[in-house]
C-alpha cells in the first residue's frame, strides 16, 4: 500500500512533465499556446506585476526621498519612457517567443561563460519574481490588518497572514490555474478605476484645500534650497525609488500570448509596453503629489496607518470607510494575483535553461515540484524579512534593476552589431543611467545583492553538481544519417559491425594505416574483417543535450563517419546504440587507453566533453541499455 502511495504522489507531482525547453513564457504558465488574446488583455497579465506596485510604491517613495519624493518619481518617470521603454520595444523586436533579454545575452555570450553569467542573470531573475511574491502578499496583508473592519486581534500577526497568503497561492498552482487572462483583465481594470478615483478625489481636495501643497513646497525650498539643488537632489535619490520600473520583462514575456502573426505580435507587444508605461506614469507621478501632501510623515513609517498602503489611506480618509474597504479588496486581490504571475514566471524560466543546460534535475521541467520548492523559498524569505514591505524593496529594486540593465546592455550590443551608430551612443547613455541608478541602489540598500548572491550561489552550485550527476546520461535527442553515412553502415558486411574510434589530428594517409595495424596489434582484429573509423569533435563543450548528425567520408580508401557534438562518449554511445536499432546488428568499438590520471579525466570529460573516452563509453551505455545481452561491445586494447 506504502509503496502504491507513493507511485501515486509521484505520479500527480510529475503530472505534465515537460521534455521541451522552449516553453510558452509569461505569467500564465496554464495557457495553452494556440490560445491568443489582443494586446490590450495580454497586457493585465503585466499590469498584474506593474499597475500592483502603486499599492505600496508611493509609501516607499516618501521613506526613501522624503519631500523629494514626487520631483525624484519625475525623474524616475523619465527614466521609464526614454529608457526602459525604449530598450524593451528592441527587446520584443528581438526575442518576439517571449525569451527576453536573458536570451539576447545567452545568444552573444555563447559556451561556458555564457552559460554562468545566465546562471547569474537567473539568480537575480529569481530575487525579482520570489521577491515579487513575497513583497506583494506582504502588502497584501497591510492592507488586510489595516482596515477598519478586520478584528483587531489579527494585529500584530502579519507573518502568519502573509504566510497563509503565500500558501494559499501555492496550494492554487499545485491544483492547477486556468483562466488568468480573464481574471486578469477584471482586476486591473476594477484596480486603476478605483486608483484613479482615490487620485481623483485628492486632487479636487488639494483644489479646494490648497494648504497642504503650498506648505509641502515651502518645506521642499526650505529644506533643500533652490529649484537647482531640489533637481540635483532628487535625481540622485532617484534610484531609491526604481521599484516603479517592475513589469517591463514580464511585458515582453507574455509577447507568446498575443494574437496574429510574428510581425503583428511584435506590434502588439509594443503597443502594450507603451501604454502600461504611459498610465503607470501618470499614475507614479499623481498618485506620489497627493501621498506626499495629504498624508503625514510619520503615517509612513513602520507601524504607521500608511506605511505600505499609502493611496488605501487616502481612500479611507476622503472617500469613507466603505469605499476604503473596496479599494483595500481590489489591493489585496491584484497584490496576490501579482504574486500568481511571479510564480508562473519562475515556473518557465527554470524549465526554459537549467534542464537544457543539465543544470537541473528532470523533475524541474514539472509544475508542481518547483511550485513546492518557491513556495518554501518564499516562506523563508518572508519570515527573515518579518514581512516588512519597505524591507524587501531594495531587494525586489535590485532584481528589476539588474534585469532591465541586462536588456540595455544587451540591446546596446546587438544595435552595435548592425553598425546603428546613433542608436548605439542612445542605449549607451541609457545603459549607463540604469547602471548609476542599480549601483545607487545597492550601496543604499545592500540587501538585494545579498539576497540575489545567495539565489546566484544556490543556483551555481545546485547547476554544478547536477551537471556533474546527469553527464553520463544519454543526452542525443536525435541521430540523423547522411546518405554516405547511411550506405556506409548498411553496407557493413556480416553480423557485426565494427568502428574504431579515432582522435582526428592530420588525418592523412599514415594515421589511418597506423589506426588499423593498432587495432590488428592490440586487438587481435582479423585484418580482413572491415572497419569504419569513427571521429568525433567538441565544438562547443557546455551544451547538454544536442542532435547529432552523422557525415559520411571517404579518405585514402578508408570510411569513415564523422560527426560533432557536447561530448565524445555520450555521443559514441548514442551512436551505438543508434545502429544496433536500426540495423539491427550490434555493434563494436575499439579503443586504446589513454594514460592518464582519473581525476583529472574527470574533470576533462565534465568541462571539455572529452577525458577517459572508453571508460564513460561504456558508462553511458550501462546506464542507457540495461541487458548486457542487447549492449553494444567496447573494446580497449
Amino acid at each position: 500500500m506504502g509503496t502504491a502511495a507513493g507511485d501515486g504522489l509521484r505520479s500527480w507531482l510529475l503530472e505534465g512533465l515537460r521534455h521541451e525547453d522552449v516553453l510558452l513564457a509569461g505569467p500564465h504558465v496554464m495557457e495553452e499556446p494556440h490560445r491568443r488574446h489582443p494586446w490590450w488583455r495580454v497586457m493585465c497579465l503585466t499590469g498584474l506585476d506593474y499597475f500592483s506596485t502603486l499599492g505600496y510604491q508611493p509609501g516607499i517613495a516618501v521613506l526613501a526621498a522624503g519631500l523629494l519624493a514626487p520631483v525624484a518619481t519625475l525623474f524616475l518617470v523619465l527614466l521609464t519612457l526614454l529608457g526602459a521603454l525604449p530598450v524593451y520595444r528592441r527587446v520584443a523586436a528581438e526575442s518576439p517567443y517571449g525569451q527576453g533579454s536573458v536570451a539576447m545575452l545567452e545568444r552573444l555570450a555563447p559556451r561556458w561563460w555564457g552559460k554562468l553569467f545566465v546562471l547569474v542573470l537567473l539568480g537575480f531573475a529569481a530575487t525579482d519574481f520570489v521577491i515579487t511574491m513575497t513583497l506583494s502578499a506582504a502588502d497584501a496583508t497591510a492592507h488586510i490588518l489595516e482596515n477598519p473592519f478586520v478584528p483587531r486581534a489579527l494585529q500584530g500577526h502579519q507573518i502568519s497572514v502573509t504566510i497563509g497568503l503565500l500558501a494559499l497561492l501555492g496550494g492554487v498552482f499545485l491544483l492547477g490555474f486556468s483562466e488568468a487572462i480573464g481574471v486578469a483583465v477584471v482586476l486591473v481594470a476594477a484596480y486603476l478605476a478605483l486608483n484613479a478615483v482615490v487620485v481623483v478625489a485628492a486632487v479636487l481636495h488639494l483644489a479646494g484645500h490648497p494648504a497642504p501643497a503650498i506648505g509641502w513646497t515651502r518645506a521642499l525650498f526650505t529644506t533643500h534650497g533652490g529649484p537647482a539643488a531640489v533637481l540635483a537632489l532628487s535625481l540622485f535619490v532617484m534610484p531609491k525609488l526604481a521599484l516603479g520600473l517592475s513589469g517591463f520583462e514580464t511585458g515582453v514575456a507574455v509577447m507568446p500570448l498575443i494574437k496574429g502573426e510574428l510581425p503583428g505580435r511584435i506590434r502588439g507587444a509594443r503597443w502594450l509596453l507603451t501604454t502600461v508605461a504611459l498610465v503607470m506614469s501618470v499614475f507614479l507621478i499623481a498618485s506620489s503629489f497627493v501621498t506626499s501632501t495629504l498624508i503625514p510623515l510619520r503615517e509612513f513609517r513602520e507601524g504607521g496607518r500608511a506605511n505600505g498602503r499609502a493611496l488605501a489611506y487616502l481612500a479611507h480618509a476622503y472617500l469613507g470607510n466603505g469605499f476604503g474597504t473596496l479599494y483595500d479588496a481590489s489591493t489585496i486581490a491584484i497584490l496576490w494575483f501579482a504574486g500568481a504571475s511571479a510564480m508562473a514566471g519562475l515556473l518557465n524560466l527554470v524549465p526554459r535553461y537549467l534542464p537544457r543546460y543539465g543544470m537541473a534535475p528532470d523533475w524541474t521541467r514539472a509544475v508542481r515540484p518547483l511550485v513546492l520548492v518557491f513556495t518554501a523559498v518564499a516562506f523563508a524569505i518572508t519570515v527573515v524579512f518579518g514581512a516588512s514591505v519597505t524591507a524587501q524593496g531594495g531587494a525586489y529594486a535590485t532584481g528589476v534593476l539588474v534585469l532591465i540593465l541586462s536588456a540595455a546592455v544587451a540591446v546596446t550590443l546587438s544595435v552595435h552589431r548592425r553598425g546603428r551608430r546613433a542608436a548605439t551612443a542612445a542605449f549607451a547613455v541609457v545603459t549607463l543611467v540604469l547602471a548609476y541608478t542599480l549601483v545607487a541602489n545597492v550601496f543604499e540598500r545592500p540587501d538585494g545583492v545579498k539576497i540575489a548572491s545567495c539565489f546566484i550561489a544556490a543556483i551555481v552550485i545546485t547547476s554544478l553538481i547536477s551537471r556533474a550527476t546527469r553527464s553520463t546520461e544519454l543526452r542525443v535527442t536525435r541521430v540523423v544519417l547522411d546518405p554516405l553515412a547511411e550506405r556506409f553502415l548498411r553496407e557493413a558486411p556480416g553480423d557485426e559491425i565494427h568502428l574504431v574510434a579515432n582522435d582526428p589530428q592530420r588525418r592523412d594517409r599514415a594515421e589511418y594505416e597506423g589506426k588499423v595495424r593498432e587495432q590488428w596489434r592490440n586487438h587481435r582484429l582479423d585484418p580482413a574483417t572491415p572497419v569504419l573509423f569513427v571521429e568525433a569533435t567538441v565544438p562547443d563543450a557546455s551544451e547538454f543535450e544536442t542532435e547529432l548528425h552523422v557525415r559520411g567520408e571517404e579518405r585514402y580508401g578508408y570510411r569513415v563517419l564523422r560527426l560533432e557534438s557536447s561530448t565524445i562518449p555520450n555521443a559514441l554511445a548514442a551512436l551505438l546504440l543508434f545502429v544496433r536499432d536500426r540495423f539491427g546488428r550490434l555493434p563494436h568499438i575499439y579503443f586504446h587507453w589513454t594514460e592518464e590520471n582519473p581525476v583529472a579525466a574527470m574533470l576533462r570529460y565534465l568541462v571539455f566533453g572529452v577525458g577517459d573516452v572508453p571508460a564513460f563509453t561504456r558508462e553511458v551505455l550501462r546506464e542507457a541499455e540495461h541487458d548486457p545481452e542487447r549492449r553494444p561491445r567496447v573494446h580497449v586494447g
